[in-house]
């Protein structure tokens, strides 16, 4: 997934037996498409005939907060750009957080996004909350999400959704994945 590329291709490495050695590979990230860097190690036995073998390493994450910075656009382009994403990503609220306003300053924190909504429309005591997103990775990707909040009358507990959008579905999904991870980390804290 996403664009990675190999910076410098390690040069091959011959061992005599019960030899090791450490090599290195750097790997350039150009996209946040790119969550996880898979790698293997091929080698052949001196002597035998037939297929390279064949070692499948570990997968090394990418934490996508690593490349996402808050950022702010206009009402407008806003929409516009809400449009034009094809990318959807919708995240149900499960939160024992009971005040609105704290709920969205937990969301900002745990995603690095800037709240495009003004503070003075997020004041006062209505029982519900509805609030845009933006934020921008360092690759250029735009990242743009909504929170459609409710306090329930009956229980205090809020219900909504948070619908996310972006150009590519690796933006999307990670962004839904941290926000449904920072809610069971606030749940369970």
């Amino acid at each position: 997934l996403g664009d990675l590329k190999l910076v410098d291709k390690p040069s091959p490495i011959t061992l005599a037996g019960n030899d090791f050695c450490n090599t290195k590979a750097q790997v350039k990230v150009a996209s946040t498409e790119t969550g996880i860097i898979f790698g293997n190690i091929v080698y052949d036995v001196s002597g035998v005939s037939g297929d390279k073998s064949c070692v499948v390493l570990n997968d090394i994450h990418i934490d996508i907060m690593d490349y996402i910075v808050p950022a702010t656009c206009t009402d407008t382009e806003f929409r516009k750009m809400w449009a034009e994403f094809e990318w959807e990503n919708k995240v149900s609220v499960q939160s024992n957080i009971t005040d609105m306003n704290q709920y969205l300053e937990h969301i900002l924190k745990s995603t690095n996004m800037c709240c495009l909504t003004p503070r003075q429309a997020l004041e006062g005591d209505c029982g519900f909350l509805a609030a845009n997103l933006y934020a921008k990775s360092v690759f250029g990707e735009d990242a743009l999400a909504n929170i459609s909040i409710e306090q329930l009358s009956d229980s205090g507990a809020l219900t909504g959704h948070i619908r996310i959008r972006a150009k590519s579905q690796g933006m999307a999904l990670s962004l839904g994945d941290k926000i449904t991870h920072s809610q069971k980390k606030e749940a369970g804290a």
